[in-house]
């Protein structure tokens, strides 16, 4: 899956960027990522049939500090082993502040990987620093170099201030999580449910993510027995420009692939506003009228994103 899609992504490179990023959000689709703390053995074994694009073994919080070695051997004998299917295999890593990443970057550094997951991208030097270790790992390891893709966490103060050169550090950058609950602790506020001391973090990072033609991926929420705060943050989310977030819990995975699946009206407005559009162009007209308003270039191009993204979903 992920393989496909940046091959076309790195051929794009002397195309305008508002192509390059249409491209990247149609093909990598990745409504959904279940984290999957790397210690449970038998959560790893359930996740591949919970039907989330991706499958993050994390190392990272849900694992304590005496349990990070074996959390570590878990994770690398797991992932060859997980079943192949739709979805990306990734690790959430420990951050480089941490100085528990290399070690953990040896661990789980196999074909099989995909992409990590990598918290406290403060600045672009982690990033180049991380992308330096996995080409050497890559190297010596026969592994395709750029084969394992990056998906910083911009989670504190510094790390929203950096966004934007964070995430163009290095091409492996392939999307940008937004972590709220690190972030409430940097601040030192109240991390609330409803989320309103996050707004700016959520609007920036999905922001900087689309400018930078990666994908934008929204932070967790924690009550997974609160079914209708979720769909309703989701939806939030979905409004502010992000193409998926993470899960903590199994649940969580069909809603969120539902929710940022185009919904039935907003598919037939789209074949609407194409069909009309492209009748219009073909009579020379460079905009035409649906329901009294003005259907020009940006809004076809927004309708044809949806209908191509549409496609992609269907045939994963």
């Amino acid at each position: 899956m992920l393989k496909t899609a940046l091959q076309s992504k790195s051929k794009s490179k002397e195309k305008d960027l508002g192509r390059k990023v249409i491209h990247l959000l149609m093909t990598l689709i990745l409504r959904s990522l279940l984290f999957v703390p790397a210690i449970r053995e038998r959560f790893i074994q359930k996740a591949p049939d919970s039907g989330a694009d991706a499958i993050c073994l994390d190392l990272e919080d849900s694992v304590p500090i005496m349990e990070k070695a074996k959390a570590r051997e878990i994770a690398r004998t797991a992932i060859p082993g997980m079943k192949s299917g739709g979805y990306l295999k990734m690790v959430r890593v420990n951050s480089i502040q941490s100085g528990l990443i290399e070690d953990d970057l040896n661990a789980v550094v196999v074909p099989e990987l995909e992409a990590i997951g990598l918290p406290k991208a403060d600045e672009p030097e982690i990033i180049r620093q991380v992308n330096h270790y996995l080409t050497i790992l890559e190297k010596t390891r026969n592994i395709p170099v750029g084969q394992v893709k990056i998906i910083p966490w911009i989670e504190t103060a510094k790390g929203l201030i950096n966004a934007s050169t964070t995430c163009g550090a290095s091409s492996r950058v392939i999307g940008a999580s937004v972590g709220g609950e690190d972030l409430t602790a940097d601040m030192g506020v109240e991390r609330t449910k409803e989320g309103r001391e996050i707004e700016y973090a959520r609007n920036l990072v999905a922001t900087v993510a689309i400018a930078q033609g990666i994908v934008p991926l929204d932070t967790v929420f924690a009550d997974f027995r609160d079914s209708e705060g979720f769909i309703a943050d989701t939806m939030m989310g979905k409004s502010l420009g992000f193409k998926g977030r993470y899960c903590i819990h199994p649940s969580q995975v069909n809603t969120a692939n539902q929710v940022y699946l185009p919904t039935s009206k907003e598919i037939e407005y789209a074949k609407k506003v194409v069909n009309l559009y492209e009748n219009g162009a073909a009579k020379g007209l460079g905009a035409v009228s649906l329901d009294g308003v003005m259907i020009d270039k940006p809004v076809y191009d927004r309708a044809m994103s949806l209908l191509e993204r549409l496609k992609t979903i269907e045939d994963k």
